[in-house]
């Protein structure tokens, strides 16, 4: 391919008048390259030729819109609408030309930011696998613009009360905030309205105010005012979910947070000149300081202790002392803590279930098993008023109950029953042939029973 800047060289010689030969020989070029150069120059001359269906451009640009883009439904309704045939070619070229169908990119520009002056937050969903199940999760991350020290953490999903939790943690982990925070225009922090006439929710302001630093939107579409924490996600995809196995929501945040002081706060950044924990020492005097006392993050819900002693919270179900069945309870969900309150009185404290849902747990001590088991050793009710008056009795029971499922209250019952019917001395008549005999049927006992009876009372 021959360079720009031999095809000035030739284009110069012919204007001197030089023939093809001498520029040839002169520039050590073959006289048919010589030609071409000279012949794509006369052809860039040329006036260009407007298209005939040019005038067509507002018609063609309001039917683009209302075809969503599509040029094929664009020429269908120029026929059938206006009976305006255009070739498909001219069409694209048409479009082209008057950026119709493609916007022209712009030349994008650099932010620049002082130390302290500007920190970024935002989200992104990833997929990852914690104890071998896959699922899909927020990261969420905030970055000191002037630094780029990064800070990650993931979460089930995210709403205020999980953006208080990680921006509580960045900030401990940053030791400092800036006076202002980038975010992007969602619901999370943003009340209503988008970019600079974004109203932060009132909740969110308060927690700023708290630190000392603001919140405040980029305008929408505008992806490159909050660069510095948007393109790290690229990193954090690629570099620290791969090749690591993760057995619980905490094992997955404790790793992220070693991630990003080992690997990416140390990663060498060119645009810096150093690398992010380098940058960091200048930044930190400029850093406002964190307030002496930080509440803890916590969202407040009043449930009523159910029928079998739970609060529900979550779609699951922690236990109360049953004393408090019935009660209204305050019930404080943290981000690994669930903390249960009987007005000023903490009844209460569970580890708060993440990665489950349907589940309860109970704590030792709040509820007393239903039904207790009897001791087996100890003799029921029929027993002791069976036993203890005739040792053949005493024997034919013993008997009776190891021939019987569990510990023979059915049977028992039905000879204590035998016993009070009929009288004591065929009875007993009774149960002596039975025990010679090993004769354990209760029914055929109350027929000898009666057999007994009947030659002894009745004269048939």
């Amino acid at each position: 391919m021959i360079r720009q800047s031999k095809k000035d060289a030739i284009v110069e010689l012919k204007k001197t008048g030089m023939s093809l030969r001498d520029i040839a020989k002169t520039l050590k070029a073959g006289r048919n390259t010589v030609t071409k150069v000279l012949d794509d120059q006369d052809e860039e001359a040329l006036p260009q030729r407007n298209s005939r269906y040019e005038e067509h451009v507002p018609l063609i640009r309001e039917l683009f819109k209302e075809c969503k883009g599509n040029a094929v439904r664009v020429a269908e309704e120029l026929e059938s609408r206006q009976q305006i045939k255009i070739p498909y070619q001219s069409l694209t070229w048409i479009m082209r030309k008057y950026e119709i169908r493609e916007r022209k990119k712009r030349r994008a520009g650099q932010y620049h930011f002082k130390p302290g002056q500007e920190m970024q937050h935002d989200t992104s969903p990833h997929l990852v696998v914690i104890n071998g199940k896959k699922m899909s999760t927020q990261c969420a991350s905030l970055t000191l613009a002037f630094c780029r020290r990064i800070f990650i953490q993931y979460y089930p999903c995210f709403t205020r009360f999980e953006c208080k939790v990680f921006l509580k943690k960045a900030f401990e982990f940053m030791d400092g905030v800036c006076s202002r925070c980038m975010v992007d225009n969602t619901n999370v922090i943003v009340a209503g309205g988008t970019g600079p006439d974004a109203l932060i929710a009132p909740e969110m302001k308060y927690f700023g105010d708290m630190y000392g630093t603001r919140f405040k939107a980029h305008a929408v579409g505008d992806a490159n005012r909050s660069a510095r924490v948007e393109r790290p996600f690229h990193f954090v995809e690629n570099n620290f979910l791969p090749g690591r196995t993760f057995v619980s929501w905490q094992d997955l945040n404790r790793q992220a947070i070693d991630w990003c002081r080992n690997t990416s706060d140390k990663k060498f950044k060119r645009a810096l000149g150093m690398t992010p924990d380098e940058a960091y020492v200048i930044e930190k005097p400029y850093l406002i300081d964190l307030p002496a006392y930080q509440p803890p993050v916590y969202v407040a819900e009043h449930r009523v202790a159910d029928v079998q002693g739970y609060v529900h919270l979550d779609t699951n179900r922690y236990s109360v002392p049953e004393a408090l069945i019935g009660n209204s309870l305050e019930v404080q969900k943290h981000w690994l803590k669930v903390i249960v309150y009987d007005k000023n009185t903490k009844v209460a404290e569970h580890d708060r279930i993440l990665d489950k849902r349907n589940t309860r747990t109970t704590l030792p001590g709040h509820h007393v098993p239903i039904r207790r088991k009897k001791d087996p050793r100890i003799p029921s009710k029929e027993e002791q008023l069976l036993t203890g008056e005739d040792a053949i009795l005493d024997e034919y029971v013993a008997e009776l109950k190891k021939r019987s499922y569990g510990r023979g209250m059915v049977k028992l019952r039905r000879l204590l029953h035998l016993k009070r019917t009929y009288p004591g001395e065929p009875f007993l008549k009774a149960i002596t042939q039975a025990l010679k005999y090993g004769l354990f049927d209760l029914s055929r006992l109350e027929n000898m029973i009666l057999d007994y009876t009947a030659g002894d009372f009745f004269d048939l």
